[in-house]
């Protein structure tokens, strides 16, 4: 399996990469937010020390109960780190709307992380224009508008119909299925038995042939199950999922604590290949 991302090409089998998250809003779910473009970057650099090795920014929380900030005010974040950023790794943008994608990947950036579901083909065409890698993230709706009352009668069924959907989508764009990554989505518009029945039955996703991305870090299922309300309490939950993540096939995994988890990628990888 390969991923093409604007001149970087990535082969598997390798260990799991992981994605460090910036974020460029106060406003972030998990109480890490910094509106301060320097301090973000040298956030960054720290994540990439610490074995990140593609750094997720964004400058819009997703979170629900919060107002969207203007299209403008979100480029003009993302291209002030893009313009600055020198740390190495990949960088992914994080953004759904097609104003900012376009803005953010003219001034850089690797991959474009699209939590909107892809709802038309328009982010894909930029990445087609542009070379850059594209995620394709699951959810049911518009982004920043809570979908907790959202249940399946199978979870995993409408997964493979969602993705097979918009493969087909992405690549009549103009993208190569090279350059596509794909995210289950955990926690967007899914209960806590939808996002435990994903991290047990992952690998049923291998027969897309492309880089399953798990965002495992923090979430909300993981504060449900071990009776946790505040995110910064989840780190030890976060490890437990990438654990099961990297044996059931995970390629990317999207954290806030990359030491930790980069340690436990690495403690996995040596265990599985002694001998």
């Amino acid at each position: 399996m390969r991923l093409l991302a604007r001149g970087h090409t990535l082969d598997w089998p390798r260990p799991p990469l992981i994605m460090g998250i910036v974020n460029l809003s106060v406003d972030s779910f998990s109480g890490d937010g910094l509106a301060d473009v320097d301090a973000a970057l040298e956030k960054a650099r720290s994540l990439i020390a610490d074995g990140a090795e593609i750094i997720d920014v964004g400058a819009e929380s997703a979170r629900t109960n919060r107002a969207p900030i203007s299209e403008e005010e979100e480029a003009a974040q993302l291209v002030r780190f893009i313009e600055r950023w020198d740390g190495g790794g990949l960088l992914s943008i994080n953004t759904w709307r097609p104003a900012v994608a376009r803005a953010a990947l003219a001034a850089g950036g690797d991959i474009l992380n699209d939590i909107g579901a892809l709802p038309t083909d328009e982010n894909a065409r930029i990445c087609a224009a542009t070379g850059a890698a594209l995620l394709i993230m699951h959810s049911i709706g518009v982004p920043k508008v809570a979908h907790t009352h959202v249940g399946y009668d199978d979870v995993i069924a409408r997964l493979d119909a969602f993705f097979a959907e918009k493969i087909a989508l992405a690549e009549r764009a103009g993208v190569p299925r090279d350059a596509l990554i794909l995210d289950p989505g955990i926690d967007f518009a899914k209960q806590r038995a939808d996002n435990l029945r994903i991290y047990r039955e992952l690998e049923h996703f291998a027969r897309f042939d492309r880089p399953i991305l798990l965002p495992v870090s923090r979430k909300t299922v993981i504060g449900d199950v071990l009776d946790l309300p505040s995110p910064a309490d989840r780190d030890a939950g976060t490890v437990a999922c990438i654990v099961q993540g990297m044996l059931r096939g995970a390629a990317i995994f999207r954290v806030h604590n990359v030491r930790a988890a980069a340690q436990a990628v690495r403690m996995i990888a040596a265990v599985e290949s002694a001998g």
